[in-house]
């Protein structure tokens, strides 16, 4: 009787763990197939939401076919507790663990309607847009400069929605003044401002941010990043620099930054500066001289005068002989990558070439000759020659 009971005892256990593989077997398939969307959709994961909440999102709209799954399968992978606030695009037959990678690893939100507020170099605006699941484009509902516009009703409507995600864009080349003026304005952020933070201090970069998130936490985040970027960039730098801190290469990438905005050409003007730098040569670019004129605060809005390019300041690199006191803008991270990693070429000079690049030039000849060749095509596009630059006899001028 015994033995017969023991018998069928393991008979049952066996037949429990066969189809205890089968249902892990089963259940693996289903979070790594593909899944049953058959339309893009936009998945908004709210700040603090639960696994179960998304994973019931994530069924009602048709994109998985267990909540159940996948909640198991998000806790199998060690992910359950990852969850990233935002908005997703979910593709069309997109498997439980792709969507477990989307909204687990961060980064930017992906879809939905977005307010970027972009500050820019010469103007901060507001760009409301919103992504079509369906064509993965982005359509621009609304666009405006809260500095000289109100804001328009598409806009008021849509940054009072609950589902809208809230971003801001600093271009490379902004200075910290700039940002500072810019970020009061953003109506959606709150809470005062201390100092203007040191110039060059500020990541150009995009962060997601909140309705109500504070003015100085964004600015605090924007200068975490640079710190960090300029520390990477700076324990990789090449030997041989002329500048001997990372304070010094800060100062050298906002150079290149304003006097670029080709990105194949940030590593060649890096060059010149340097080979001037080696040389003894003042490194005479405009785009420092216009700083010690207008403080960062806005854009000169003409040509330079040449009593401005005599007179000395700590910005006139036509009258110092080194780089100025402190940066002159917020350089991005390539520009300090070039800063730190020049190309190495034996170029002195580099003018406008008329297409938004520069050309380059070994000798004062060669440069004089690009000189003229750009001045040609200032006079055919019927445009006034205003004079780059004032050539001391001892260093010609960088642009």
């Amino acid at each position: 009787m015994w033995r017969s009971i023991a018998s069928n005892f393991l008979t049952l256990a066996i037949v429990l763990l066969i189809g205890a593989a089968g249902v892990v077997a089963w259940g693996q398939r289903q979070f790594t197939q593909p899944g049953p969307l058959s339309q893009a959709v936009c998945l908004r994961v709210e700040q603090g939401s639960s696994l179960r909440r998304v994973s019931d999102d994530l069924e009602a709209q048709g994109a998985i076919t267990s909540g159940y799954v996948f909640r198991v399968g998000a806790d199998y992978t060690e992910r359950a507790d990852q969850l990233k606030f935002g908005s997703y695009l979910i593709t069309p037959n997109a498997s439980m663990t792709e969507i477990v990678d989307a909204i687990t690893k961060g980064g930017q939100s992906t879809c939905g309607t977005e307010i970027n507020y972009r500050i820019g170099v010469l103007v901060a605006e507001v760009l409301v847009r919103e992504l079509d699941p369906e064509t993965n484009r982005y359509v621009e509902v609304a666009k405006f400069d809260p500095a000289t516009t109100a804001a328009p009703e598409a806009y008021v409507d849509i940054a009072e929605s609950a589902d809208v995600r809230f971003r801001v864009t600093l271009a490379e080349g902004a200075t910290s003044w700039q940002v500072v003026e810019a970020l009061k304005r953003a109506e959606f952020l709150q809470g005062e401002l201390g100092d203007v933070p040191p110039e060059g201090s500020l990541a150009p970069d995009s962060y997601e941010v909140t309705r109500g998130t504070a003015r100085q936490t964004v600015l605090d985040e924007m200068a975490r990043r640079q710190a960090a970027a300029l520390e990477e960039l700076w324990a990789s730098r090449v030997d041989g620099l002329p500048y001997d801190t990372p304070e010094e290469a800060l100062i050298m990438a906002s150079l290149i930054e304003k006097e670029t905005g080709v990105a194949a050409e940030r590593r060649r003007v890096a060059s010149v500066f340097v080979n001037r730098l080696r040389q003894g040569m003042r490194l005479q670019t405009d785009p420092a001289v216009i700083y010690g004129i207008t403080n960062g605060q806005g854009a000169l809005g003409r040509g330079l005068r040449q009593s401005e390019l005599r007179r000395e300041t700590p910005f006139n690199t036509y009258v110092i002989d080194a780089l100025p006191p402190s940066p002159i803008a917020n350089p991005g991270r390539e520009s300090i990558a070039a800063a730190l990693d020049p190309e190495e070429s034996d170029y002195l000079y580099f003018v406008a070439d008329g297409t938004g690049g520069h050309a380059f030039g070994r000798t004062l000849d060669e440069h004089n000759q690009n000189v003229a060749r750009w001045r040609e095509i200032e006079r055919q596009q019927g445009e006034q020659v205003v004079p780059q630059t004032v050539q001391p006899a001892e260093a010609p001028p960088a642009d």
